[in-house]
């Protein structure tokens, strides 16, 4: 597994310690971490620039806000997920995906949290029926 810690691995631990927010990016194979304490790099896609890897691939990324807390869940579903032309299976997909791969990735980071989705993230679940996340 590859882990970069944005600026530095010094930094970063201080922030881990201080209990800051992280942004926090996993490769959707969950074999990439980028993370970095939220006001190094303030979004995402910033994130990926600061570490030299174009903003265009945010959609190859689990993307996370993490505390000692928990971890919000930014919910966004590319289009071309794994191929998956049919809309609901493509989301389900992504779902499972990804509740399976984020806490084995934020647990490699230190974090033992439950993962969440923001309510305002939350508007493909009607489709689910509330199997993963009740309304």
């Amino acid at each position: 597994m590859n882990i970069i810690k944005y600026p530095n691995e010094q930094d970063f631990d201080n922030a881990v310690n201080a209990d800051e927010p992280l942004l926090v990016l996993i490769s959707f194979d969950g074999e990439n971490i980028i993370a970095s304490q939220i006001d190094e790099a303030m979004e995402h896609y910033i994130l990926l620039r600061l570490v030299n890897i174009p903003d265009s691939d945010i959609d190859k990324y689990f993307r996370l806000v993490a505390d000692h807390s928990g971890a919000d869940w930014t919910f966004v579903c590319p289009t071309n997920y794994r191929g998956i032309t049919h809309k609901e299976k493509r989301i389900e997909e992504f779902l499972r995906d990804g509740m399976r791969i984020i806490p084995k990735a934020l647990k490699t980071l230190g974090y033992d949290v439950t993962v969440t989705v923001p309510k305002r993230y939350r508007r493909h679940f009607d489709i689910m029926n509330g199997e993963y996340f009740p309304k």
